[in-house]
């Protein structure tokens, strides 16, 4: 599985537990990413999703995202 907008891993926990793997997952914000790295060692994080090139991401079988339902804070 892969994850956009990856938070805190509320999908990868989702995923584990019915035996999924995530394998990599795109967060830019310090903290989401120290959880996960704490929770899922061994999953890959592949930072900005607008500088990603998906042709160079580990092809998944599943992919997870959160739609952002809130505004843009500036």
């Amino acid at each position: 599985m892969g994850s956009l907008f990856d938070g805190i891993g509320g999908f990868p926990l989702a995923a584990v537990r019915k035996g999924i793997t995530t394998v990599w997952a795109s967060e830019i914000e310090a903290f989401p990413i120290a959880v996960t790295k704490l929770r899922f060692p061994s999953m890959t994080h592949v930072g900005d999703i607008t500088k990603l090139k998906g042709a160079e991401l580990p092809p998944v079988d599943i992919l997870s995202l959160i739609h952002i339902s809130e505004p843009t804070r500036l």
